[in-house]
């Protein structure tokens, strides 16, 4: 077998010497870039704003339902990427931060005006809405924005976009060109100014599917995180790291922090980000599985009978049939084909005993305690 590199050298060698054989300039340039295996080393350093979380010069999506306290975990991470501090354990790449609060209102001066030792701290924020889809001058006002401040005091670790919803202009979310365009303007904002681009996001109807929207978001993304609130408990989790392990996650409250009084001598508010031990998770569910566990317990009220057999429990149990009667009559399927239901019956009934929800034994059926 021949040594892949030495034919790659010999290719180049008689290509710069003119006799290789006939290719197009394009095929010739390739060829200037062809890599062994064997040449490849182990890149041990890297680049990084938040280690374990974010990459310098990387693209991140956050996302969760309204209200969950997206704006308040961007900024708690702003403002420690500003002062260069430690971040939920991890060490940070400190630099300069360009906030832009498309969707803050007036309650976002608030929020940054409840973060401690803010004075000198670069941090700075851009309180209107910005078109990176439709047009390419926003997109290049804020490149000449970043580096005129980067001239100013130093590169930009991270610019943060809140929210995907209120950056697109006319665009549409879920219209793969419109997308295209707003990730292409995305990567053209983290290559002229090299800072980390940080997108602010909203589930959609079904929050198993993520983030709302076209999938070429998440394609590009290199690192999502979601928010979903368990009680007064907000936990972010990393669901997706292009190049590091998924799954860290961060644990936290909102605290209700009093910033003033106001002319009547009614105390004005806003809320701070304090880390917190993460819950005990329980499995969750929805769509589907969410529509055949409600008429499982309709079933069971319905229907359901206490037995006295071997591998029943003394609890009200039904059978497989009329469960898949009631799940009809929830509209799980939309189908009018039998066997589309049948699958779509099968599919959610599996969720649901998987993640224990639901028990079985042979036909008959009941509810686990959650």
């Amino acid at each position: 077998m021949s040594d892949p590199m030495a034919t790659v050298e010999s290719l180049k060698r008689q290509r710069d010497s003119g006799s290789a054989p006939a290719m197009s300039p394009k095929a010739a340039e390739f060829l200037g870039k062809v890599t062994v295996a064997a040449d490849f080393k182990p890149h041990l350093d890297r680049s990084y704003v938040v280690k374990g979380w974010l990459n310098s010069g990387a693209m991140s999506v956050i996302f969760g339902d309204s209200n969950v306290g997206k704006t308040f975990f961007a900024l708690d991470l702003a403002r420690h990427i500003a002062g260069g501090s430690e971040w939920n354990g991890r060490r940070v790449a400190g630099g300069p931060v360009l906030y832009i609060a498309a969707e803050g209102g007036h309650g976002f001066g608030n929020r940054v005006a409840a973060i401690e030792d803010r004075e000198g701290l670069p941090l700075w924020c851009l309180p209107t809405a910005v078109d990176l889809c439709k047009s390419d001058t926003d997109t290049r006002a804020l490149i000449d924005l970043v580096k005129h401040l980067a001239s100013l005091h130093g590169g930009y670790a991270l610019i943060v976009i809140d929210t995907l919803a209120r950056s697109m202009g006319s665009g549409d979310e879920n219209a793969s060109p419109d997308m295209g365009a707003f990730v292409r303007n995305l990567d053209r904002l983290r290559a002229a100014t090299g800072a980390h681009v940080m997108v602010i996001h909203h589930t959609g109807k079904d929050s198993t599917k993520g983030a709302r929207g076209h999938s070429s978001l998440r394609a590009a993304t290199d690192t999502e995180i979601e928010l979903t609130k368990e009680g007064d408990v907000i936990l972010a989790e990393a669901r997706k790291q292009r190049d590091m392990a998924a799954g860290r996650t961060f644990a936290y409250r909102l605290t209700v922090e009093e910033l003033g009084r106001d002319q009547d001598g009614d105390p004005v508010t806003t809320c701070v980000v304090e880390p917190c031990k993460a819950p005990d998770r329980k499995p969750k569910i929805s769509g589907a599985a969410k529509i055949a566990l409600e008429a499982l317990d309709d079933a069971l009220a319905q229907h359901g009978t206490k037995r006295q057999q071997e591998g029943v429990p003394s609890c009200r149990v039904v059978s497989i049939s009329k469960w898949r009667e009631m799940c009809d009559l929830h509209g799980l399927s939309e189908s009018d084909d039998r066997d589309s239901r049948k699958r779509a019956f099968n599919r959610a009934s599996k969720v649901l005993r998987d993640r224990e929800f639901v028990r079985q034994y042979n036909e008959l059926v009941w509810r686990c305690q959650q």
